[in-house]
C-alpha cells in the first residue's frame, strides 16, 4: 500500500507542476478566457473517452501492467507538452496526456482490492492525500519553474521535470509494486463477455444506488474544475498573480486536501459515517464558493477556497467508497473506470460552462455557480442518505 501511495504522490507532482503555468502559456498563444478553459476541458474529455477501457483492462490482465502503461503514456505527454511551439500543438498533447490518464481508477482500484469496506473510504482517502501532496508540491515548483514573467512563461523546463516525476513512478511501479488482483479474479474477468462504451454504462447504472453516486461524482468535478480552470485568471485580475503566485495557492489548496484526506477523513468517517459526510460536502463547497465571490480582500477568499477543497476532499473518497463496495471483485476496476469517466466528463463541461460565466457574466461568476449546483447536489445527498438508510433496515430487519 505505501508502494502505491508513494507512486501516485510522485506522479501526481509530476501532475501538478505544469498547473500554474499551463493557463498562461495559452495566453502566450492568444488564447481567449473559453479557449484556456477548453485546454483544460481536452485533458478531461478523453480520459473520459479511455478510463472505462482502462479500469476493464485492468480487471482481465492486473492493475500493475495498466499502471505502467498509463505511466509510460503520461511521460511521454509531458515531452511533447514541453516541445509544443503552437496552439494547435498545445492542444493534442493535452488530449494525448488524458488519453493516458487511467491511472488513478486503476489505483483506486488496488487500494478497494487490498481494503475491507469498512476502511475503504480511509483508505481511499489516504490515495486522495497522496494526490493532495503532490499538489502541495508540484505547483510550487512548476511556479519556480516556469519564471516570474506571467506573459513569458518558460514551458519546457516545468514539462520536462513532470515528465522526471512520471518516469521515476514509472520505475518504482515497476520494481516495487505488486499486484494486487489474485490470478483466479483476473481469469473469472477475462471469462466475461467484452462489453463496449455504452453496455459498461448500462450495467453499471442498473445496480443500486450507484445513479445516485455517479450523479454527485459528476457534480463534484464539474464545479471543482470549473473553478480550478479560472482560478489563476480570477487571481491575476483581482491581485494581478503571475505563475509563480498561482503556484502558491495551488499549494495551499493541496496542503489543505492532504490534512483532510490523510489525517481527518478516517475519524470523519467513524464519528458521521460516509451519508452523513456526504451531507456536510455539499454545504462545505457551496458556502466556500460563494464565499470566494463576495468577501473582500486577500485572506478571506483564501480561507474560502480552502472550505471549497475541504468538502471536495471530503465528497471525493466518501463517494468513492461507496461505489466500490457496491461493485463484484471482478468488474471493480470497470465500475470505477466508469465513475472516473464521469468525473472526466464533468472536468470537460465544468471548465467550458466557467469559462462561458466567466466571459459573459463577470469573473465571480464561476464561483456563484458552483454555490448554486451545490444545492442541486445538497437535494441528491439528502435523497440517498435516505435511499441507504432504508437499505440498511432492509438487510437487518431484526434491527
Amino acid at each position: 500500500m505505501f508502494t502505491l501511495l508513494l507512486i501516485v504522490f510522485i506522479d501526481l507532482v509530476g501532475f501538478g507542476i505544469i498547473i500554474p503555468f499551463l493557463p498562461f502559456f495559452a495566453e502566450h498563444f492568444e488564447a481567449s478566457p473559453d479557449t484556456v478553459t477548453l485546454l483544460i476541458a481536452v485533458f478531461a474529455l478523453f480520459q473520459f473517452l479511455f478510463a472505462p477501457y482502462w479500469g476493464r483492462l485492468s480487471d482481465r490482465i492486473g492493475r500493475k501492467p495498466v499502471l505502467l502503461m498509463t505511466l509510460a503514456g503520461l511521460c511521454l505527454s509531458y515531452v511533447w507538452l514541453g516541445l509544443a511551439e503552437s496552439l494547435p500543438m498545445l492542444f493534442a498533447a493535452r488530449a494525448f496526456a488524458g488519453a493516458c490518464a487511467g491511472n488513478i481508477a486503476v489505483a483506486q482500484g488496488y487500494v478497494a482490492d487490498v481494503t475491507p469496506p469498512e476502511r475503504r473510504a480511509e483508505a481511499l482517502g489516504r490515495i486522495g492525500a497522496a494526490f493532495g501532496l503532490g499538489f502541495l508540491l508540484g505547483p510550487a515548483i512548476g511556479g519556480l519553474l516556469a519564471g516570474p514573467d506571467p506573459a513569458n512563461p518558460n514551458i519546457l523546463p516545468p514539462a520536462l521535470a513532470a515528465a522526471a516525476m512520471t518516469l521515476t513512478a514509472f520505475t518504482l511501479a515497476l520494481a516495487r509494486l505488486e499486484e494486487s488482483l489474485g490470478p483466479e479474479v483476473r481469469a473469472k474477468a477475462e471469462a466475461a463477455p467484452r462489453r463496449g462504451r455504452a453496455a459498461m454504462w448500462i450495467e453499471v447504472l442498473g445496480q443500486p444506488h450507484l445513479g445516485i453516486l455517479l450523479m454527485m461524482l459528476f457534480l463534484v468535478p464539474f464545479t471543482f474544475s470549473g473553478i480550478e480552470s479560472t482560478l489563476a485568471m480570477w487571481t491575476e485580475r483581482e491581485f494581478g498573480w503571475g505563475a509563480r503566485q498561482n503556484g502558491w495557492v495551488y499549494s495551499y489548496l493541496g496542503l489543505v486536501a492532504v490534512i483532510t484526506q490523510g489525517g481527518l477523513i478516517g475519524p470523519l468517517t467513524r464519528l458521521l459515517g460516509e451519508r452523513r459526510l456526504l451531507l456536510l460536502a455539499p454545504v462545505a463547497v457551496g458556502a466556500g464558493s460563494v464565499a470566494v465571490a463576495l468577501t473582500p480582500g486577500l485572506a478571506p477568499p483564501l480561507a474560502a477556497l480552502g472550505l471549497v477543497v475541504f468538502g471536495i476532499s471530503i465528497a471525493n473518497p466518501t463517494i468513492n467508497s461507496l461505489i466500490s463496495q457496491r461493485a463484484a471483485s471482478t468488474d471493480r476496476g470497470m465500475v470505477l473506470g466508469v465513475a472516473q469517466s464521469a468525473a472526466s466528463l464533468a472536468r470537460v463541461f465544468g471548465p467550458a460552462w466557467a469559462g462561458f460565466c466567466f466571459v459573459a457574466f463577470g469573473r465571480d461568476w464561476p464561483f456563484l455557480s458552483g454555490g448554486l449546483i451545490m444545492v442541486v447536489m445538497g437535494g441528491l445527498a439528502l435523497r440517498l442518505f435516505f435511499a441507504l438508510a432504508a437499505a440498511g433496515r432492509e438487510e437487518r430487519p431484526g434491527d
